[in-house]
């Protein structure tokens, strides 16, 4: 069983307590309802049954869980569910939710508790029941029981209940401070419990067993955390940040250098790809700098490899043009989004060539290379061999049989893939079938290293995240086996030894070191990061998606163990799992979801979208991009929370005390909310410590709502109105509030730096470091600070808005290049006929859909045109024609021919540099121009046409029915012929013969591209 819940969702504890009770094991899962994936959620919690049903009601959970207990178990449940969880939701409200009504109707609510429990052990009799573990759940969050009086009865209750074993069970999975009655605001669709009325009647017995304290969180303040509130709210003058030139380790003081992995340089990264690497590592390193550690961050483009070469070939590149023009769109989406590198490189430089050359003759001379013959395809007319990825064919694997197959994998059955076990491969530059060769390959002997790896990972792995400790057990579990490190490519870097000279490095023995070579071109001083000297550590950090961890846990580590140099091993893997889009992936060739490029051309800030995505980071679990989540948390975390209490507190100050803190005189409630925000300071300390940068938003975001309730119940605007006394009070109020707004800036800046920049010149402050061993809230802007100029920071993201970029991003983007409309259909045809080709040739060169997909789209359009036309035509048509119109068409017909087969010509020209491939459609251009010329000089024909010219007109939809059946066909043989056997393919060629005579016989003209074809087989 399954629960859906929310973060710190009280009732979520009442379907944990009720399921161990019940001794029935549960999984649960957080989710967020304005994620599109959770769509099907109305509110939570949420339990879903192994049969996959799902049971929401409280009364229902418990009678399936725990069977009948009896009728008055079913009446308690019921007030437990209707009257008093509403109460309590109003009643801990803050802001402008609080409810200062709810106070009386929860005292009747308690007194009623207490009564009925003076006869009685438990709610419905001498045992335990679901009533008892509902009611329990409700009043445990947040000690909303603290200064109640005269509750003895339900006190013992409470207290018996809380000592159960399996209670304790849940509250150590589940602890209470965790929980909120806030959480139910987010728990449907409805914005939580408030829109319950609340049942007012029969109040004057209720007495007062509850205090009237506010929000009862509060009342958890201990005396200790008010005195360390009270001691550390002083003012010192702050340490400015110190920004050396070259960051560099210094021995005695905290040394982190970090890494995201090298974006691969052939693509246009999406929004999971930014947070999944990039994004995260660059909050991680903003925060480590703000906190004084010597940081340095290091990321740059992943060059070499098979990949880019068939980016470079669909492109009509080489694939140095290729990485130019990536390298700089991948440079200009991250300097947008903000991405502070202290150096953004590249791969394909010389200094990596050195360091991968040198590396490699490190682990050779230490013994950890091994040369193993592996069968590989040749292409006999390019003349190399062939990358997986330069290999397709039918896939291998019973019960699939897609004819589409890569060389390393099926994107049909989703299964890995050897090239040479594929039916019928084919090379994908040039079409032709490959043939199996050997090929000596060299290979790191990864069992031999296995033993130094096992002992590292015991010893670091505690510092990982959760999948990357257990993708890194799961391979060393299975035992590692040889890795192969070198390819016979083109692009990479060359291997030096002997007999390998015209072999590259696999990329995944080359990228890693890219880090360590980027370093180099950012400092001389590089092998200070990467070997340390003895009394100075170094803790590296690396960001990554969880695919990438393998190489980063076990790969580079057992190469660097057997080198065995000092070098600087990884210290924190930080793995997330993957960011989907709406209900669905990523697709650029699709036009689904919203890449690099894209989310600026959105007009929603950079700021914004780094906050989205840290707070949607998929930490634990994949996690979806929600356009409506985007909208809801802007307008609800950022606008009415963080910016309406910044916004608030620096235009009180502007306007009611001349732009200038005034004095604070601390009070009692003054110190409470000190010690509220110093523990969500410390939880954002420790959450940041470990990058979980999800939390740190989570706490963040606490203090500002601590900062907008403490306004609200202490109502400045109210007390500038009244006598001196309260006036000054109203001083400390806004002087307190416009410090804990800089306080805000200042956590907000790993997250936001732009808007944080704003706060600071709004506050006229500068950011001021951090303390993580003493994360108290301190002053400041001090008495007498005259600050900014305050300006709303957020603006509101308007539903329609949204709609229309979803709308926009859900599908293809390419309307631009959209096939041109035609009306004539011998025009159509030719343009279909063209498309087509290009469309083959384009599949033929490249696996890339962002390549083929638009031309494939505007393919299908020309055959709607087509379809269109020729109806059109055969109702339009008329019975008879002019034969002088008939000598005309006959040259505007082979006008447009030439046409058609010069733009086939050029496509074909532009999509490969295979003379083969374009050479016979230049000879048909030729042929067509002389016939052009032949028919201008012929004398026009009689102007009466012939009865048999009349009635041999053919049949349009004839025409076009047997012309797709050829089209088909001419694809088979194709196909077929790519295998090499004759005895498959030849029977199929009868068959595409025999349909172009037939079109032949229809049409008195032969099928296009026939003669050619014969000629060729003389």
């Amino acid at each position: 069983m399954i629960i859906y819940t929310n973060e710190g969702n009280p009732l979520g504890l009442q379907l944990l307590m009720l399921a161990k009770f019940a001794k029935q094991a549960v999984q649960v899962q957080l989710v967020n309802l304005n994620d599109a994936k959770y769509k099907d959620l109305l509110v939570l919690p949420t339990i879903e049954l192994d049969s996959g049903m799902r049971l929401f009601s409280a009364a229902a959970i418990a009678k399936y869980l725990l069977g009948d207990e009896g009728e008055q178990r079913d009446e308690w449940l019921e007030w437990s569910t209707t009257l008093l969880a509403p109460a309590l939701a109003h009643y801990m409200a803050v802001g402008h939710r609080a409810d200062p009504n709810a106070l009386p109707v929860l005292n009747t609510l308690v007194k009623k508790l207490n009564d009925a429990l003076k006869s009685k052990p438990f709610l419905a009799g001498d045992k335990l029941t679901a009533a008892d573990i509902a009611v329990w759940s409700l009043l445990a969050p947040d000690g909303t029981l603290k200064g109640a009086q005269n509750v003895d009865n339900l006190r013992t209750w409470y207290d018996k209940i809380k000592a159960l074993p399996e209670v304790q069970q849940v509250l150590s999975e589940q602890p209470l401070k965790d929980l909120s009655f806030n959480a139910l605001q987010q728990a449907n669709r409805y914005g939580g419990l408030h829109h319950v009325p609340l049942k007012r009647a029969s109040l004057a017995d209720a007495g007062n067993l509850l205090a009237d304290t506010g929000s009862t969180v509060a009342d958890t303040i201990t005396d200790e955390e008010i005195n360390a509130a009270r001691a550390a709210f002083t003012f010192s003058q702050p340490k400015e940040f110190k920004e050396p030139r070259i960051v560099l380790p210094k021995a005695g003081e905290r040394n982190v250098l970090i890494t995201s992995a090298l974006p691969y340089v052939n693509n246009v990264p999406h929004l999971g790809n930014i947070i999944g690497c990039v994004l995260s590592a660059d909050i991680y390193a903003r925060y480590a700098r703000s906190v004084g550690y010597n940081t340095l961050y290091i990321c740059g483009t992943d060059e070499y490899g098979t990949a880019t070469e068939n980016k470079a070939l669909a492109e009509n590149l080489t694939p140095r043009e290729i990485c130019d023009k990536y390298f700089e769109l991948h440079n200009a989406i991250y300097r947008w989004f903000g991405i502070g590198f202290d150096f953004f490189g590249r791969t394909t430089h010389q200094e990596q060539t050195d360091i991968v050359q040198e590396a490699f003759k490190d682990v050779y001379n230490a013994g950890y290379v091994l040369t193993e013959s592996v069968e590989q395809l040749l292409c006999q007319k390019c003349d190399r061999f062939l990358a997986d990825r330069f290999v397709e064919g039918t896939c291998p694997h019973p019960g699939c049989g897609y004819e589409d197959a890569r060389g390393d994998q099926c994107d049909k059955c989703g299964k890995l893939v050897n090239a040479t076990e594929l039916v019928r491969p084919r090379c994908k530059v040039c079409n032709s079938a490959p043939v199996l060769r050997s090929s000596d390959q060299l290979f790191i002997d990864l069992p031999k290293a296995e033993p130094l790896l096992r002992e590292w990972v015991d010893r670091v792995e505690n510092g990982w995240t959760h999948n990357a400790r257990v993708i890194t057990r799961a391979w060393l579990r299975e035992g590692l086996k040889p890795r192969c490190i070198t390819r016979d490519l083109k692009w990479g870097i060359p291997v030096p030894h002997k007999n390998f000279e015209k072999k590259v490095f696999y990329v995944w023995f080359d990228a890693p070191y890219g880090y360590v070579s980027m370093t180099k071109r950012y400092t001389k001083e590089y092998l200070q990061w990467w070997r340390p000297a003895k009394g100075t550590d170094v803790e590296l950090f690396q960001f990554m998606a969880k695919d990438n961890v393998p190489f980063h846990s076990v790969v580079w580590p057992s190469v660097l163990l057997a080198i065995n140099k000092g070098n600087t091993l990884v210290s924190h893997i930080m793995a997330t799992e993957y960011l989907n889009y709406e209900d669905g992936k990523f697709s650029k060739s699709r036009g689904i979801g919203v890449f690099g490029n894209d989310a600026q051309e959105t007009g929603i800030p950079a700021d914004v979208w780094r906050f989205y995505l840290a707070s949607a980071r998929p930490e634990g679990q994949d996690s979806s991009f929600s356009w409506n989540d985007l909208a809801a948390r802007n307008n609800s975390e950022l606008l009415n929370n963080l910016g309406n209490f910044v916004n608030r507190a620096l235009v009180f100050c502007e306007k009611n005390f001349n732009s200038t803190v005034p004095e604070m005189v601390l009070t009692q409630d003054e110190l409470v909310l000190l010690a509220l925000i110093n523990r969500e300071l410390r939880g954002y300390i420790n959450s940041l410590e470990k990058a979980k940068l999800r939390d740190g938003i989570r706490h963040l975001l606490a203090i500002s709502r601590h900062g907008n309730g403490y306004m609200q119940t202490q109502q400045p605007w109210v007390l500038l109105k009244g006598n001196e006394e309260q006036k000054t009070r109203a001083a400390s109020i806004i002087g307190l509030c416009t410090n804990i707004a800089c306080l805000l800036a200042n956590l907000l800046f790993p997250y936001m730096p732009s808007t944080a920049r704003t706060l600071f010149a709004q506050l006229n402050a500068k950011q001021t470091p951090l303390n993580a061993d003493k994360p108290y809230a301190a002053i400041l802007l001090p008495t007498g600070h005259k600050i900014g100029k305050p300006s709303p920071l957020f603006s509101k993201l308007e539903q329609a808005f949204i709609d229309e970029l979803k709308s926009k991003y859900g599908g293809v983007q390419d309307t631009k290049s959209a096939a041109p409309q035609q009306t004539n259909a011998a025009e159509l045809e030719a343009a279909v006929q063209a498309q087509a080709d290009k469309v083959r040739q384009l599949k033929a060169s490249t696996k890339d859909k962002a390549v083929w997909q638009p031309e494939v789209n505007k393919l299908l359009d020309l055959k709607k045109q087509l379809e269109a036309a020729q109806k059109t035509a055969s109702i339009a048509a008329p019975a008879a024609a002019p034969a002088a119109q008939s000598d005309t068409q006959s040259v505007q017909d082979l006008e447009k021919a030439v046409q058609a087969q010069g733009e086939k010509v050029r496509q074909l020209k532009g999509s490969t540099k295979d003379k083969a491939v374009w050479q016979p459609e230049v000879n048909v251009l030729l042929d067509l121009k002389k016939k052009l010329e032949a028919a201008k000089a012929a004398p026009p024909t009689s102007s009466t046409p012939s009865p048999a010219a009349v009635s041999a007109a053919p049949d349009a939809s004839k025409v076009k029915a047997l012309e797709d059946k050829i089209a088909e066909q001419g694809e088979k043989v194709r196909t077929l012929k790519a295998s090499g056997d004759a005895s498959v393919w030849k029977p199929e060629v009868d068959v595409l013969l025999s349909l172009k005579k037939e079109l032949t016989a229809l049409t008195g003209a032969p099928a296009a591209g026939a003669q050619g074809k014969n000629k060729k087989k003389k």
